[in-house]
C-alpha cells in the first residue's frame, strides 16, 4: 500500500517491515498538535491520533466509524462540502482548504485541512489520509493585523486630505479676501441709486457663502480655531429647533428628548450648532417622503475598552437619528472624506459630514456613524462634558477689567501690511488708504522688521500667518519683545497658531470685510492701551 503524499506515509506502512509500522502508529499517535487520521473510500473514520482528540474532542471509541462529515458546520454539510472535498482529493490526489470545523461540543474552530489519496501497492484507491490544524489564533492575529492596517491607512488617507483640503481652503480665503476687498470699495463708490448697487451685493453674498464652504473644510482639516466653552446642549438645540422646523419642512417631525441631568459639552457652540444642522438636512435628504428626526443626548462615562477607543472619562453622547434610507458599509467608510457625496449634482458639497467629523476630533471627541441600507441612520457625537458645577463656575477666575471709555481710533494711522500675496496686500493696502491711513506694504517678516527697524512713527502692523521663512505669529513673538506697545493685527486664512507666539495680537479670520477690519483695528489699538 502507498500513498501519494509524504504526510499520509505516517499513517500506513509497508507491511514488510512490523518495526518500522509500529514506529510510524506510535509516532502519528503521539503527535498532538494535528489531528492525523484515515478515512475509508466512504469518507468513515478508520483510525484516530491524540491530536486528533485534543482538537475535535472525540475519543477514537466515540468516533472510530462516523462519517467524517461530522466535523463540517451545518451549512457546508448543506452545500455538499464534504463529499466534493473528497472528491477532489480523488481526481487530483491531494486538496488543502480551510473553514470552519466544529468539535464534540458544538464549538467552531478555523481549521487547514489536508486530504491525500491512499492507493496500495496495486495502485488501488482505498480510501484517505487527512491532516488538521486548528490555526484560529493564527486567523484572528492576520484579521487583527489586516484591521491594524486598515486604520493606519485611513489615518494617513484623512491626514493627507486635511493637509490638502487646509491649504486650498487657505489660498481659496486668500482669493475671497481680494473679492471681498474690492466689492467693498466699488459699493463705497457707487452711487446709492446706481443698479449696479445689487450687483455688487449679490457678489458680495457668493462671497460669503465660499466663506462658509471654507469653514466646512477648514473643519474637516481641523485647522480652525474653536470658541471652546461650556455648551449646555439642551439649550442650543431648544434654541434652533424652530429654525430647524423651517428648514426641514412640515414633512420632518422633529423629535428631542434629554435628561434633566444632562452635563454641558466642551467644544465651540456657533460650530456645534452647524454641525447640527447638516446632520439634520442630511436626514431629510435621506427621508424624501417624510419622517420621524430623533435628537437625544446622554451623559457616558467610557473605560479603556470601549469601542469608540476615547480616553477613558466622562463624555456626552448627541445622537441625530432618522428613518431614512440608510447607508451600506462602502458608503459608510466613506461619508465622512470631504467632497464625497451620495447627492445628486448640485444637490450636496461633500462636506456635511467632514465638517461633524472635523469639530468632534478637534473638541477631543469621536463620531460614530450607525447605518443599515433600509434601516435609516443614526449619527452619533461623543464630546468631552464637564459636570453642571465646573461650569457654572468655568469663568470665576476670569480676570475683570475695569471698564474703558468707547476706543475711537485716530483719522489716520501708519500702518506697516505684511501678506506674502501681491493680490491680498495689494486689496488691504487700498482698503486701508480709503480708510484714511498711511500704507507701507512688504511681502515677508524680514521686510516689516526692516521698516519697523527705521521707522520709529509705525502705529500698527497687520500681518498674515502662512507666510515663507519667519510666519506671522513668529513676526508677533519678535515685536511683542522689541516693540511691545505697538498695536498688532494677526490675520488667517486657516493656520493652528500657537498661543505663545500670537499672545498681544488682534485675530483677524480671512475673508474679511471693511468693518471687520476696522473693528480689529480699533481693537488692536485697545487692547494695548489696557496692557500698557
Amino acid at each position: 500500500m502507498r500513498m501519494e503524499n509524504l504526510s499520509a506515509k505516517f499513517v500506513v506502512a509497508s507491511p514488510s517491515s512490523l518495526t518500522a509500522e509500529n514506529q510510524y502508529r506510535l509516532l502519528v499517535e503521539s503527535i498532538t498538535d494535528y489531528a492525523i487520521f484515515m478515512l475509508d473510500p466512504e469518507g468513515r473514520v478508520v483510525s484516530w491520533n491524540l491530536g486528533a482528540e485534543r482538537i475535535k474532542g472525540y475519543t477514537a471509541e466515540e468516533i472510530i466509524g462516523k462519517h467524517f462529515s461530522l466535523f463540517y458546520t451545518q451549512a457546508d454539510r448543506d452545500a455538499g462540502m464534504p463529499q466534493k472535498n473528497l472528491m477532489r482529493a480523488l481526481s487530483e490526489g491531494r486538496v488543502e482548504s480551510e473553514g470552519w470545523r466544529v468539535r464534540k461540543d458544538g464549538s467552531r474552530f478555523w481549521a487547514n485541512v489536508v486530504v491525500d489519496r491512499i492507493l496500495d501497492d496495486y495502485g488501488q484507491w482505498v480510501g484517505f489520509a487527512k491532516i488538521t490544524r486548528d490555526v484560529t489564533d493564527q486567523r484572528d492575529a492576520a484579521e487583527e493585523l489586516d484591521r491594524a492596517r486598515e486604520a493606519l491607512f485611513q489615518s494617513q488617507k484623512t491626514e493627507a486630505i486635511g493637509k490638502l483640503t487646509g491649504g486650498v481652503a487657505h489660498d481659496f480665503n486668500n482669493l475671497l479676501m481680494v473679492i471681498q476687498s474690492c466689492l467693498d470699495m466699488v459699493e463705497l463708490k457707487l452711487p446709492h441709486e446706481s443698479p449696479l448697487r445689487k450687483l455688487v451685493q449679490n457678489a458680495q453674498s457668493a462671497v460669503q457663502r465660499g466663506a462658509a464652504l471654507t469653514q466646512r473644510m477648514l473643519a474637516f482639516a481641523r485647522k480652525q480655531k474653536l470658541r471652546v466653552a461650556p455648551v449646555d446642549i439642551a439649550s442650543l438645540v431648544a434654541n434652533m429647533t424652530e429654525l430647524l422646523r423651517r428648514s426641514l419642512g412640515p414633512r420632518v417631525n422633529i423629535t428631542t428628548m434629554f435628561p434633566p441631568s444632562l452635563h454641558s459639552v466642551k467644544t465651540d457652540a456657533n460650530q456645534l450648532e452647524l454641525a447640527l444642522m447638516n446632520l439634520a438636512v442630511n436626514a431629510r435628504d435621506a427621508m424624501p417622503e417624510g419622517g420621524e428626526l430623533t435628537i437625544t443626548a446622554r451623559n457616558v462615562i467610557i473605560d479603556a475598552t470601549h469601542s469608540t477607543q476615547l480616553a477613558p472619562g466622562e463624555y456626552v453622547c448627541l445622537s441625530v437619528t432618522d428613518e431614512g434610507e440608510g447607508m451600506d458599509e462602502e458608503t459608510q467608510v466613506k461619508a465622512t472624506e470631504p467632497f464625497f457625496t451620495t447627492k445628486g449634482v448640485g444637490k450636496g458639497t461633500g462636506l456635511g459630514l467632514s465638517m461633524v467629523h472635523g469639530l468632534t476630533e478637534q473638541s477631543g471627541g469621536r463620531l460614530v456613524i450607525k447605518s443599515s441600507k433600509g434601516f435609516g441612520t443614526r449619527v452619533e457625537m461623543w464630546l468631552p462634558s464637564v459636570r453642571p458645577q465646573l461650569a457654572d463656575h468655568a469663568n470665576d477666575t476670569a480676570p475683570v477689567l475695569t471698564s474703558l471709555k468707547p476706543f475711537v481710533a485716530p483719522h489716520s494711522l501708519y500702518i506697516v501690511m505684511v501678506d506674502d500675496d501681491p493680490l491680498v496686500r495689494n486689496a488691504t493696502g487700498a482698503v486701508l488708504q480709503d480708510l484714511g491711513h498711511r500704507v507701507t506694504e512688504v511681502a515677508s517678516a524680514e521686510e516689516a522688521l526692516q521698516v519697523l527697524e527705521t521707522c520709529p512713527d509705525v502705529d500698527m502692523l497687520i500681518t498674515d500667518h502662512a507666510m515663507p521663512g519667519m510666519t506671522g505669529a513668529q513676526l508677533v513673538g519678535e515685536v511683542n519683545i522689541r516693540w511691545p506697545a505697538l498695536p498688532v493685527v494677526l490675520a488667517t486664512g486657516y493656520a493652528e497658531i500657537p498661543g505663545d507666539l500670537s499672545d498681544g495680537a488682534t485675530r483677524l479670520s480671512k475673508p474679511y470685510d471693511r468693518l471687520g477690519l476696522v473693528e480689529a483695528i480699533a481693537k488692536a489699538v485697545e487692547d494695548r492701551q489696557v496692557h500698557a
